[in-house]
């Protein structure tokens, strides 16, 4: 499964990817063209953060023809609203590590927001786009919703995803529905570690070409010498 999961990432960009202390990888922010704003979904928590699906992107061949660079400011327990390590939020991650040369901010996450107040999750979401705009006019940003591994999620996590929606929509941002998509629900087994929370390797390696297939065609756009996408 894993090797298989491999050879698909590789095929991705060679033909065109809630609470610990482990941090995902860090690159020089001035130099960054992809900015991760996420949780511990996104840092390696469960594997290590070499084992991250951010770190996996950064350093497949693939991705590298574009000479771009990730900066991961994902950290454990983070959210829209959610105050997690170090008292990151998803605002505060975009305070550090947006500039005027990001191209591309991904939002992934969360369902540490899950239990909030009605409407301060949205509020919060259009606060952290407004930011990004706002310190990176020429980025674009993709907002990813929080994940299920089941087909029967729970109220408040599709309450969240619902929240995360319309802040993107009313920002002009792309929104991907992991739920609505059934990322990672047939496999959950294998793709979810022990905690039953967090991406195994091989977890992170299913998210690594996840995306990988949303990564590559917005940073093409910005590297115009790169090699072009099959499909």
């Amino acid at each position: 499964m894993t090797m298989a999961i491999a050879a698909v990432c590789l095929s991705v960009f060679a033909v065109l990817s809630a609470c610990s202390s482990d941090t995902g990888p860090r690159s020089a922010v001035g130099q960054s063209t992809v900015v991760i704003i996420g949780d511990s979904l996104s840092t390696g928590h469960g594997t290590s953060p070499d084992d991250a699906w951010p770190h996996l992107v950064e350093n497949d061949p693939g991705f590298q023809q574009f000479q771009a660079t990730i900066f991961n400011a994902a950290h454990d327990g983070s959210g829209y609203v959610s105050v997690g390590e170090d008292g990151s939020t998803f605002g505060s991650q975009v305070d550090t590590a947006v500039t005027d040369e990001t191209r591309l901010v991904l939002f992934f996450g969360s369902e540490n927001d899950m239990g909030t107040s009605p409407g301060e999750t949205e509020a919060a979401a259009a606060r952290a786009f407004a930011s990004v705009k706002a310190r990176a006019p020429q980025a674009d940003i993709l907002v990813i919703g929080p994940p299920s591994y089941t087909r029967t999620p729970e109220a408040e996590r599709l309450d969240i995803r619902d929240q995360d929606k319309a802040a993107a929509l009313k920002a002009g941002a792309d929104f991907i529905d992991p739920i609505d998509l059934g990322w990672i629900m047939d496999d959950a087994s294998d793709l979810i570690g022990p905690d039953g929370d967090h991406p195994s390797a091989a977890g992170q390696q299913y998210l690594q070409a996840k995306m990988e297939a949303l990564i590559g065609p917005r940073i093409q756009q910005a590297s115009p010498g790169s090699t072009p996408f099959a499909g």
